[in-house]
Order: structure tokens, then sequence, then C-alpha cells
């Protein structure tokens, strides 16, 4: 006579691996990780206290599995189904620890991110001192996924080193390397460029992709070619890469992509639906104190943190408070823009000109006058004196000449023009 199911019940353990024999459901600390509330070491820890019950029964053992249907609690409080996998692209600074806690109380990945997302653990790590893209999610399963050399996920770095290399030496590692009894596999070397320093020496700028990634991989290779790595930046992880974040800076992967770039490694009962990612934009997350991070990283085109669009409802910042006697900022002004007086700031205004008057405009030889005023005797005439006078006397402008113009040979003259020697022709 089988027993019927209880959640408390424990199956015999398998001596060899430890895991729980068959039945339905899936092991409390798993389903605790999963649903954010804790790490299955930190889980396992809360069950030894005594703050997890399983249908308001206290559980003594983590080797138990919970139920569809059962009622999980830790400290009373019920603990939420679990949500749909989600992926964060998180640009690590330099001076953060990608652990949830440091032993030394060192600034953390986890505890510089907004408060408001879930419980999320990293795919793979980046040392203190490196710096670049880092993947958060929330499903453990994905993690360990993406993690594995077996996927082929290439990760791609930008190392700064000191030292001196060849293109030829680089090529060496597409066949592998072992370093101090650790053998690497094929890593692709670029050589970028390179810088001569300052009291000798030079740094070189190198691409590295590979697709392991152990301990401290990428410095210990270098090291063992002469290279001393002094900045490490990760640029991409698979098809996800750092794009425009700048230091600090995460966001979250739309389901859409989700689905499209892990189908086959999230499973069906945790793939997201929708298009949309709950957490929407790109936040700002607290830096490590006095880690600026990210300067080589800004390219055309990638937007500052001070102009990174806020979302609607969004607090304006206050305006600055000066106290009296203070001294305020004066207010750029373009030497183009017109002041209260019509004219900009310190430009010269324009030179006057003389109005034109009747007769500066329209009197020529030959024409007639316009207004009233007495037209030239005969075809040829020059003008009266009075009116010669009056145009000359214009202050900058000079009287005008007569055409000397001949006509050409054989033309007939024009009409009240001048009359070409020896009269015109009959």
């Amino acid at each position: 006579m089988t027993k019927p199911h209880d959640p408390l019940y424990e199956p015999e353990l398998d001596g060899q691996d430890g895991e729980l024999d068959g039945g339905p459901g899936e092991r409390v600390a798993k389903a605790l990780a999963r649903a954010g509330v804790a790490s299955r070491r930190e889980v396992e820890r809360l069950i030894e206290a005594g703050r997890v019950a399983i249908n308001g029964k206290v559980l003594t053992t983590p080797a138990v599995k919970v139920a569809p249907g059962d009622f999980l609690t830790v400290d009373g409080q019920l603990v939420a189904e679990r949500e749909p996998t989600r992926i964060f692209r998180y640009h690590k600074p330099t001076g953060l620890m990608t652990t949830h806690n440091d032993p030394k109380g060192r600034p953390t990945v986890f505890g510089s991110l907004p408060k408001e997302l879930p419980r999320l653990i990293s795919v793979g790590r980046l040392d203190l001192n490196s710096e670049g893209l880092l993947l958060l999610t929330n499903d453990g399963e994905l993690s360990r996924a993406l993690e594995t050399p077996s996927n082929a996920w290439v990760r791609r770095y930008r190392a700064r080193a000191f030292g001196d290399t060849t293109q030829a030496k680089l090529d060496a590692l597409k066949d592998g390397i072992t370093v101090e009894g650790v053998k690497y596999g094929a890593i692709e070397a670029r050589l970028d460029k390179a810088h001569e320093k300052a009291g000798g020496g030079k740094n070189v700028w190198i691409t590295v992709s590979l697709s392991e990634g152990k301990n401290r991989e990428v410095r210990k290779v270098l090291e063992a070619l002469g290279l001393k790595v002094n900045r490490l930046i990760r640029m991409s992880y698979g098809p996800f890469a750092l794009g425009p974040l700048e230091a600090g800076q995460i966001e979250e992967v739309g389901p859409r992509v989700i689905r499209e770039l892990l189908e086959g490694i999230v499973s069906d009962e945790n793939m997201p639906t929708g298009d949309r990612p709950k957490f929407g934009g790109v936040a700002n997350a607290v830096k490590a104190p006095g880690t600026a991070g990210g300067g080589d990283l800004q390219r055309r085109g990638a937007p500052r943190a001070d102009r990174i669009p806020q979302p609607q409802g969004a607090e304006k910042p206050e305006k600055p408070v000066y106290k009296a006697g203070w001294a305020k900022p004066k207010k750029k002004v373009s030497p183009h823009a017109p002041s209260k007086g019509g004219l900009a700031k310190g430009a010269k205004a324009p030179a006057k000109r003389a109005p034109k008057s009747i007769e500066s405009k329209f009197i020529d030889i030959g024409k007639p006058a316009v207004r009233g005023k007495p037209a030239a005797a005969r075809p040829g005439a020059k003008p009266a004196d009075g009116a010669a006078r009056r145009v000359s006397e214009k202050p900058g402008r000079a009287a005008p000449r007569p055409s000397a113009a001949k006509p050409s040979r054989g033309s007939a003259p024009s009409r009240g023009g001048p009359v070409p020697r020896g009269g015109p022709k009959r």
C-alpha cells in the first residue's frame, strides 16, 4: 500500500547524487529561490531556523518537494507564485563586487540596483576591477544554462594592457593555452592599436573573444604573453551587447526578445508573454564610491545620463536656491540674439545709407524727368546745372557720368542717344 502524497513526506534519497526520487513538484529550496526569496543556500539556513512552512507545518529539512496547490510561507508570509523569466542588461562599473553579500563590506552590484527590481542573480561574474556588460536574471536555471561552455555563447572583451606583443603571438591563442596547469580553450584575439606611454613602454588595446569564461581568464592568458591588463571591458555576452548604456545603468530586455533569442533554453512554463518589459526605460543605478567608469565606451550617439528622457509624471529637479549676497550665474547670451534695444549686446549698428532722392534715382541722360522735373532740351544734351549739382552734392555719391559707348559701325543710333560723327546715314 502506497502512502498518499504529503508535503512533509520525505522520500528516500539517492545515495550517489543526493537528489529526491520521483514525485510531483520541485524542491522547496529551488521553489523559494525561483520565487526570488533567497538563494538556495540561504533557504537552507532559513529552514534550519524554522522560518519556512508548507501548509502551516514548519520544515526541518530542505529535502522536501512543493506540490502544485501547496501554501508555502516564510516568516508567516505567503510566497507569491514565481514570475516568468526576466533578463536585464547592466553596465557594471569598476569597484563593485558581483555578489549579494561581501564579507569585507565592499559595495556590491546587487546593493546598487534600484529597489523596485526583483531579486536577481548574475550570469557569470565580473571581478572588482572589470567593467562592462553583466547579464542579470531572476531565473537560476537560465543563469546556469548560459554559463556552461556547451552553449558556446561568445563573450567579447576589450582589454588595455601594458607591454608589447604582435598579432602573430595573439594568433597562437586559437589553439588554446595552458597557464599554471589550467588549460584554456580557443581564444580569438585581435591587436587594435598601441599608444606610447609617457616614461617609456606602451599600452595596447586588444579585442578578445572566448566561449569558456573561466575565472580571470583574459587577465591570466594575456599575462602569460607578457602583458599586464590595466583595464578590462566586457562588450557583449552572446547576442546581448552593452550598447549605449553608461556605467551604472540597467535596462530590462523585452519579452519578445527573450522569446526569439532563448527559445529552447527557457522552458515554456517560464517563457514571458507580451511585448513590453515591466521595468521600462533606462535607470541610473547607484555607482560605487569614487568610480566613474565607461571612459572609453562613450561613443557618438550614446546618450548622456542627463539627457535620458524621463518617464511621464517624474519629479522635476528642484531649482537652486541662492542666499542673499550670493552671485547668481550669468546667462549665456548668443552674440546673434537681439537685445531689448533691438541689437545684440556688443554688436555694432550698421552704417546708415542716405535715402535716394527722386533726382538721383531717375535723372539720366536722354530720359524724361519724373514728377514735374524738366526734361532734357534735346537728345544727347547735358542735364541742367542745378540737377547735376544736386546729385554731386550728395555725400558719398559721385555725379553720374554720361555714357561714352559708341554704337557699332553701321548700326542705327538709339532713340535719344548721341548722334554718330558725320550725322546719320541717309
